[in-house]
């Protein structure tokens, strides 16, 4: 797929997530990283990195008014766009998705994944365009076993990606994806895309860029961050 000029560049970026694993009453994107929320470093450098970038910013309804004050704070709101989440991760990226009107490379990436670095979405844009979908994927370092009804077995760790974000897609592709029905096993852009009949691109994805689940994930990146 060749790269045309003035092809617009979206982040859609879902951030529906609670305190719960956290044991915190905040949100795990809203908590404080070398004093400043999570979720800024995640939309800092999308817009760093292509100057054309645009944000759209999917947000729980509670949460909306944390949001526009982390934008107001820090950024240029021009470039950002808030809507409100659905009841799963695939409904509110399908409600991000329906912002889009003009033909796009889009990037679908978790909120808190904010280690993500200006390389990797530079990467997966260059393969989306070459490609039609980029879905970053680091080696599986531990052994891996299957749990069925009555006893587990062993898996080759080899054949085991983990999977990350930005899942990146030109718009042709990942739109009309999201119109089909919703079922239980889509936990990500990739599982929708290949129900939708779709083949999707593997890339190298970025050992530190990690998911903020847990507290201890917390101690991990601000560790990075110092690095």
């Amino acid at each position: 797929m060749e790269d045309k000029l003035g092809l617009k560049k979206i982040a859609v970026i879902v951030a529906g997530g609670t305190g719960t694993r956290m044991n915190n009453a905040v949100p795990k994107q809203f908590l404080l990283l070398k004093g400043k929320p999570v979720l800024y470093y995640t939309i800092d450098t999308f817009l760093k990195s292509y100057e054309d970038m645009q944000v759209i910013l999917v947000l729980p309804e509670e949460h909306v008014a944390a949001g526009q004050e982390i934008i107001d704070a820090f950024f240029d709101y021009s470039r950002i766009t808030i809507t409100v989440g659905g009841r799963t991760r695939f409904h509110s990226v399908q409600n991000g998705l329906s912002l889009i009107e003009e033909e796009s490379i889009v990037f679908v990436h978790d909120a808190v994944r904010c280690l993500v670095t200006v390389d990797l979405i530079k990467r997966c844009y260059k393969a989306a365009i070459e490609n039609g979908t980029a879905i970053p994927v680091i080696d599986c370092k531990d052994s891996i076993r299957l749990i069925t009804d009555d006893h587990s077995t062993a898996l080759e760790r080899n054949n085991i990606k983990l999977v990350q974000t930005p899942q990146t897609f030109h718009s042709k592709i990942l739109l009309p994806a999201f119109n089909i029905d919703y079922k239980e096993k889509f936990t990500d852009e990739a599982t929708v895309a290949e129900a939708f009949g779709l083949k999707v691109n593997l890339i190298a994805g970025e050992e530190n860029n990690i998911k903020i689940t847990r507290p201890l994930d917390l101690i991990v990146a601000e560790s990075l961050f110092a690095q």
